[in-house]
């Protein structure tokens, strides 16, 4: 979820879908989230977020196309490190969280070009 504010000082809650990966208005539950009522809320930097949004997607959503891919390529690199009995290499942890980058922008322009009004490519930036 994220917390974004409007023009006029409030504040809109988005929450990303399981089913498509876009934006869910989610206003109802920003007093539960603000004053961290009834389960585990915590701040992440906009890199942290971006990185959790696509760990969420990539694990939940099946498609084509060049994002899917980038899911794909990913998962090969979790896998051979797995495979090997070894921990991702500094290498291969900062190759996924710039795949990641990529495909959150990637993801996000295609929402707005969709007309979501939770869209946002310029949080990766």
């Amino acid at each position: 979820m994220k917390i974004v504010e409007t023009s006029d000082g409030g504040a809109r809650v988005w929450r990303v879908s399981i089913d498509t990966g876009g934006w869910q208005e989610k206003n109802d539950l920003f007093g539960e989230i603000v004053f961290d009522i009834g389960g585990e809320v915590f701040r992440q930097t906009a890199e942290e977020f971006v990185q959790e949004v696509e760990r969420f997607r990539a694990h939940y959503l099946v498609g084509e196309g060049p994002i899917f891919a980038l899911y794909e390529t990913v998962q090969a690199l979790r896998d051979v490190a797995e495979a090997e009995g070894r921990p991702l290499t500094s290498k291969e942890q900062a190759l996924i969280r710039g795949i990641r980058q990529r495909t959150f922008v990637m993801f996000e322009e295609q929402l707005r070009a969709a007309g979501d009004p939770g869209a946002d490519p310029e949080l990766a930036t």
